[in-house]
């Protein structure tokens, strides 16, 4: 469960080598843990910095930041040259050198949009290392579920859905978490820094929870009443929430466009995101409060968040539901349990 296959690594090369076209080396970045196709290459998860050299038909090259990282990275992405980025060196002219993970610079050519196509349908084995991660969310918002009692603080909420998965190798990918009170709400979605407030009887806390495996993060979104039954107008929000999150999710198929799931809806009023792939990178198609609906048709094998947040007008309320699903031929595969 720790590494892919020696021929799904050979897939990925093989298909960024199909989108190069006349471009000789791709020089892939990633800093601060971010960076997806620094692993979804090499195997090795960013963590201060890193840059490949990939070239087809080549080892690749990883160039590590930070010294004392080096022999980490070597145990890891064992198919690849991995040396301190200290060494880097940029391929000499006249080769045509592509980039991911940063903008393209003069002579340069951009291939962050042709790597966003490539993750987003997903292989058997990606979908497997999801399928941990899913466990292992679901594990973090049981924990929630138990700590949310009045006079915990955010802070201890979060350390409670951590423990839930750090014993099984899961990481924090977020947990974003946001307590108002019912009666006098100011708050519609949640928060992506938590405070020291700590909860009280009739606050409603609304999550956004991921645990990931390696660099494969799930996602489950929803909304707790601590000590207290929903009032009328969270019970109403949520009953909306509820109903559009059937109603999008009975128009997922492979063959469906974002617009027949915009119009699943028609009239919602959001504050996040409605829809968005996920995993990967934040990924095409965002069905969004703000964004332009994209002339976009889903495929087998993509793994999207379907998630209406339903606020007030005034956006002083708001419930989240939802959660990451697998588009089917049919319809779609559920990853998270209840």
């Amino acid at each position: 469960m720790n590494r892919f296959s020696d021929a799904e690594m050979a897939r990925r090369h093989d298909a960024l080598a199909a989108v190069m076209g006349d471009v000789d080396h791709v020089l892939v970045h990633g800093a601060n843990r971010s960076g997806t196709a620094v692993g979804w290459l090499t195997r090795w998860p960013v963590t201060r910095e890193a840059v490949v050299v990939f070239t087809p038909g080549e080892r690749d090259v990883l160039y590590v930041g930070f010294y004392n990282h080096v022999p980490n990275a070597a145990r890891i992405a064992t198919e690849a040259d991995v040396r301190w980025i200290g060494e880097f060196q940029y391929p000499s002219p006249p080769a045509r050198i592509g980039v991911i993970g940063r903008p393209a610079r003069d002579g340069e050519v951009d291939l962050n949009a042709a790597y966003t196509e490539l993750r987003l349908v997903k292989s058997a084995e990606e979908i497997e290392w999801i399928r941990h991660a899913a466990a292992s969310t679901d594990a973090g918002v049981a924990a929630l579920r138990d700590a949310a009692q009045p006079g915990v603080s955010e802070y201890e909420l979060g350390a409670a859905i951590e423990a839930a998965w750090l014993p099984h190798g899961a990481t924090t990918h977020i947990h974003y978490l946001a307590a108002t009170p019912m009666t006098a709400p100011e708050l519609c979605v949640p928060a992506q820094w938590p405070t020291d407030r700590r909860l009280r009887a009739g606050d409603a806390l609304v999550f956004e929870i991921s645990a990931s495996w390696w660099e494969y993060p799930a996602q489950r979104l929803g909304t707790l009443f601590v000590d207290a039954e929903p009032t009328p107008l969270y019970r109403d929000l949520l009953a909306e929430a509820e109903a559009a999150f059937d109603a999008v999710a009975a128009r997922l198929r492979a063959g469906a466009t974002a617009a027949e799931l915009w119009d699943a809806v028609a009239g919602i009023t959001i504050r996040d995101d409605l829809v968005h792939g996920f995993v990967g990178g934040y990924l095409p198609p965002v069905l969004g409060a703000r964004t332009p609906v994209p002339d976009f048709t889903f495929a087998a094998g993509m793994t999207v968040v379907v998630q209406p947040n339903v606020v007030t007008q005034d956006e002083r309320a708001g419930v989240q539901v939802g959660e990451l699903l697998v588009v089917t031929d049919d319809g779609f595969e559920r990853l998270h349990g209840p």
